[in-house]
Parts: structure tokens; sequence; C-alpha cells
């Protein structure tokens, strides 16, 4: 399970490490083609819009794999032993429940509708169903974190790990 774990976190950060990349050098281009050349390139404002959906996407489900995202820790902080365990599993369903039925199977409907319809960027003339991939993508990321962590709350209520 930690190796799977780690695989995710590896795969997760190097791609959005990568989108950011290329989202620098989209905009460095557009600076200098603005500002030195004098005529902007007319994709670079588009092509950042959609990087920037596809890493904060992306991030989130890293974060959210991370236990790194935004909570309210007043509960958990007070509870310990078997309780703790019982709240985080409670937490996790609810964010597994979440991922899955508004992120992945809304996402998808999202796409589905987008290629089906034919919409296509302005600039970059790029099917909108490939843009918004990265919400059902990030949603299946997110839920995957979620099993594992449930999982792993389930042992330690089991084993009686405080």
């Amino acid at each position: 399970m930690t190796y799977t774990r780690k695989v995710l976190d590896r795969s997760l950060s190097t791609l959005v490490a990568l989108l950011m990349a290329v989202l620098v050098v989209d905009v460095l281009w557009q600076v200098f083609t603005r500002f030195i050349l004098g005529d902007p390139s007319s994709w670079t404002e588009e092509m950042a819009r959609y990087l920037m959906i596809w890493v904060g996407l992306i991030g989130a489900a890293y974060a959210a794999g991370r236990r790194m995202h935004l909570s309210v820790d007043l509960l958990p902080g007070k509870l310990t032993g078997n309780r703790a365990h019982i709240l985080r599993i409670v937490i996790e369903s609810f964010v597994l429940i979440f991922a899955l039925a508004a992120l992945f199977a809304g996402g998808l409907r999202l796409v589905w509708v987008m290629l089906t319809l034919g919409q296509t960027s302005a600039s970059l003339q790029l099917p909108l169903g490939y843009v918004y991939l990265a919400v059902p993508l990030s949603g299946l990321f997110i839920a995957w974190y979620a099993i594992l962590d449930l999982m792993d709350e389930v042992n330690k209520l089991r084993n009686g790990n405080r």
C-alpha cells in the first residue's frame, strides 16, 4: 500500500511540476512577444488558462493525498484512540463519495458533453473535453487516496494502533 502511494505521489508531483514548467515557458513567451517583439502571441493566454486548470486540479489531488489540504481540525485534535480512527474513517468516506460522485462522475459527464457538442477553444482549436478531462482525473486520484487512507484507518482500528 505504501508502494502504491509512493508511486502515485511521485507521478502526480512530476506531472504538476511538468505542467508548471510548461506554464512558466508559456507565460514568458507571452511577455516576450508582447513587450519585446510588440506583437503578442494569440494562443498563449488561452494555453495559460488551461494549464492553470490542470495544475489546480491535479495539484489538489496531490495535496489531498499528502493530507496537505485545507481542513478544520478542531474535533479531530481533541479525539484520541478508536474515536479518532472512527472520525477519520467517516471523513475519508465523505471525501471518497464526493470525489466519485461530483468530480469523477460529474467530470466524466462534462467531458462527454463537451466532446459530443464538439466545442473547441478559440485560439488553440483544442476540443474542450480534453481541457476538462482534468476534473474526472483529479476525482479519480482523490478517490484512490481516500481508499488508501480508509484502508490505513481500518487497519489501525482493527489492530488497536492508537
